[in-house]
């Protein structure tokens, strides 16, 4: 079998800038030419194992991520927003996607934002929206867009929280709990913090110095908060370069962004990196094992494993989704080849909207996306209740999964047959760009397929896919 070429200009140019070098003296430090590196920065040329080599001993570099990125994510992105009717027929190539995407990522994520901005443009006039005629409309993505697309785009892993999160459950790792460890830092502050059955989740009286955690919230989620607030006052700093690195658009991005990185820290402190790495490794990434050792809900362990994407000490790549009882997406994240729809809810043939019925278990699913990955697929409900009676309870559906290939590292893989091609069901990403032709639950049809209707026929579908 021959071995697939690497194509990786834009990043081995991304390297060199980083580096602060110029071409010449990159070539250099590579061993080969000028020429040569030129070729291979425009993707005329595959990288060569020599440059790969040089790039591990020189450098340090993990070799790796020169075959992950964005890539994957813009295509599929791409194609999406292609199959808006405003385009009409003329959808380009899948080769010339991918090209874009790995020679113009910078294009690629212009055009997305504009179509984003069309989008939003679109959806308000559609509506009759009130909030045509105030001020302040401006055609940009949405504040919560914009943050969800600097995580998807990060990997979900934020390197230096990351560490700093670790560091700080390396410094408490003595003493009884996280929690108890959290209000004593609190507390040494001169924050009070007290516990009320009335309370929302989480509040703080900036001019009492007092923190209020609700009662009712499962110790998990406490703990959670509780780091949460940490994170916004030990760890301030931190978190505003790192935004200003982000460069979001508006404050609000800015402040949700804020929320979303505490949130980080606090996960990563619940759950630090290299122990949690390690005990995924040993457990076979059995969640509710994980959730015992390190006093995590399930929710909490399935995200935490979708970010284990430190360089040169990654875990399995996780993809991660929770989607409410309507089908919508609510969080989102992939480190496999796997994209989720950026508008709308998950493919109906999804296990995940099944496991609404169960609740309490886990449901496994082998899965193939119409590229002809398998995976496998874990769902399970994560109803939060309100903690007293007649209070509304939040049903959600989470659910993890891997390609095939890694498998045998899962506990959920085991007695499971994978030589059955019938045994992955058909699932797809979007109705809208879904190539299948016999999809019994499709919604809307495939918009690069042409339609033909016979009045005297009625299928499954009102329609035929040429």
């Amino acid at each position: 079998m021959a071995t697939q070429k690497l194509y990786a200009g834009a990043k081995l140019r991304d390297i060199r800038t980083r580096l602060h070098l110029t071409q010449k003296d990159f070539a250099a430090k590579l061993g080969i030419s000028l020429p040569y590196l030129n070729q291979m920065e425009n993707n005329n040329r595959p990288v060569s194992t020599t440059v790969v080599l040089a790039l591990a001993q020189e450098f340090g570099f993990d070799v790796t991520e020169l075959g992950q990125g964005d890539a994957e994510r813009l295509v599929t992105d791409m194609r999406e927003a292609l199959a808006d009717p405003v385009f009409g027929e003329t959808t380009p190539q899948l080769a010339d996607l991918r090209l874009t995407a790995s020679n113009a990522p910078v294009l690629a994520r212009a055009f997305l934002a504009l179509h984003r901005a069309y989008r939003q443009t679109h959806e308000r006039l559609a509506s009759l929206d009130e909030a045509l005629g105030r001020e302040g409309a401006q055609l940009q993505p949405s504040p919560w867009e914009e943050v969800r697309d600097f995580f998807h785009y990060c990997d979900n892993y934020i390197d230096a929280v990351d560490r700093a999160a670790e560091h700080f459950a390396q410094l408490h790792a003595g003493e009884t709990t996280i929690r108890s460890a959290c209000i004593d830092r609190l507390e040494t502050r001169g924050i009070t913090v007290r516990f009320s059955q009335t309370s929302p989740m989480r509040a703080f009286d900036d001019e009492r110095q007092e923190l209020v955690l609700s009662s009712l919230l499962p110790v998990e989620t406490q703990t959670f908060q509780l780091l949460v607030q940490v994170a916004l006052f030990r760890q301030n700093q931190l978190l505003e370069a790192t935004l200003d690195l982000a460069r979001f658009q508006s404050e609000e991005a800015r402040a949700i962004a804020k929320l979303g990185l505490a949130n980080y820290f606090a996960g990563a402190a619940m759950m630090p990196y290299k122990a949690f790495l390690a005990a995924a490794q040993e457990t076979r990434h059995d969640l509710e094992l994980l959730a015992a050792r390190f006093g995590a809900s399930i929710e909490q362990v399935a995200h935490r494993l979708s970010t284990l994407q430190r360089p040169g000490a990654k875990g399995v790549p996780f993809f991660f989704v929770r989607v409410d009882q309507a089908g919508t997406i609510t969080k989102r994240h992939s480190a496999t080849r796997l994209q989720f729809a950026r508008f709308g809810g998950a493919c109906p043939l999804w296990n995940v909207h099944r496991a609404f019925e169960t609740p309490g278990r886990f449901l496994r699913q082998l899965a193939e996306t119409p590229d002809g990955v398998r995976y496998i697929s874990l769902a399970r409900d994560v109803s939060k209740t309100g903690g007293h009676f007649g209070a509304p309870v939040r049903r959600y559906a989470i659910s993890i999964g891997c390609e095939v290939r890694h498998a045998a590292a899962l506990v959920y893989a085991d007695d499971l047959d994978f030589t059955r091609a019938s045994a992955f069901e058909p699932i797809g990403i979007s109705c809208r760009i879904c190539e299948r032709t016999h999809c019994h639950q499709r919604s809307v049809p495939p918009l690069e397929k042409r339609l033909t209707t016979t009045p005297n026929r009625r299928d499954v579908l009102p329609y035929q896919l040429d």
